[in-house]
């Protein structure tokens, strides 16, 4: 099953964007749930992650304190919101599914990986 990242656009440096992650089939109310991001040239990394209740979560440092993951109340929904936007925050954003109950750091723990959502920032 693919999950469908959505929310993406472009905005200045110090914007805000709330990327959501959906999965139609309810497949991934038992498993955590990790957004990554892809920017050209460059290797797939992890962003944020939830394990399966929102009890725990993991920020990469590059945006702790700037990004939060969370999962919407009884939807089958992940939301990254993304605030005090960089430049350097430009890539393809994508979601992925854990294969256990809880989040990883390893992009290979995870599967579902559907089409990405595109964040490009402005200076």
């Amino acid at each position: 099953v693919q999950l469908q990242a959505s929310g993406g656009g472009s905005v200045q440096a110090g914007g805000s964007l709330r990327l959501s992650c959906a999965d139609s089939r309810r497949t991934f109310t038992n498993n955590g749930v990790g957004w990554f991001r892809q920017a050209p040239g460059k290797e797939r990394e992890l962003v944020a992650a939830i394990n399966w209740s929102g009890s725990s979560t993991y920020y990469a440092d590059f945006v702790k304190g700037r990004f939060t993951i969370s999962r919407g109340k009884g939807e089958n929904t992940v939301y990254l919101q993304m605030n005090n936007l960089k430049p350097e925050d430009t890539a393809v954003y994508y979601c992925a599914k854990s294969r256990t109950a809880a989040y990883t750091i390893s992009r290979r723990d995870y599967t579902g990986w559907g089409r990405g959502t595109q964040v490009t920032v402005s200076s």
